[in-house]
């Protein structure tokens, strides 16, 4: 193992109405039309010259609620147990989070989002425009989550993640 370690410095601050991990959404499709806010730290004002320009923007994100790992998890769209790189469940090695988040409106240091699907008060370590011409992938798989990901719309979050 590599004793390499990283200092990562938020960037903001998302508002979102989820006070609490139950019942969440449990990725951006599942949080079709919620809305919330990213407040961005003034000092990085700055880097968000030109993002008004883009309809939707990768967020990275720390799982600041969760306080271990795992490296099997059984996640919410299914009933059998998964290596956790299989997944996209927060208890990682690295509790980073991603989700692709439609860009309404960018005032100042405030962007107003919608398609939000992350606890209240989470903060923002990166933002990333997303780019259909860098992003989309032809002759996807995408494993386990062939016969459940539809469900993705519908299935909310519990506890065990927590």
């Amino acid at each position: 193992m590599s004793d390499l370690t990283f200092t990562l410095r938020p960037i903001g601050v998302v508002q979102t109405p989820y006070q609490d991990i139950q019942n969440m959404p449990i990725q951006p499709k599942g949080a079709a039309g919620v809305r919330g806010k990213l407040v961005v730290h003034p000092e990085y004002m700055e880097g968000l010259v030109d993002l008004d320009g883009f309809s939707h923007i990768y967020l990275i994100y720390l799982f600041h609620q969760v306080r271990e790992m795992q490296l099997t998890v059984t996640p919410f769209l299914d009933k059998a147990s998964h290596g956790v790189f299989a997944t996209r469940a927060p208890k990682r090695p690295n509790p980073i989070g991603l989700s692709a988040v439609r860009l309404i409106k960018m005032t100042d240091n405030v962007l107003e989002l919608e398609n939000v699907d992350m606890l209240d008060g989470t903060p923002i370590l990166d933002i990333k425009p997303y780019v259909p011409a860098f992003d989309e992938q032809e002759d996807v798989r995408v494993g386990w989550l062939e016969k459940n990901g539809d469900k993705v719309r519908t299935k909310r979050s519990d506890k065990r993640f927590g």
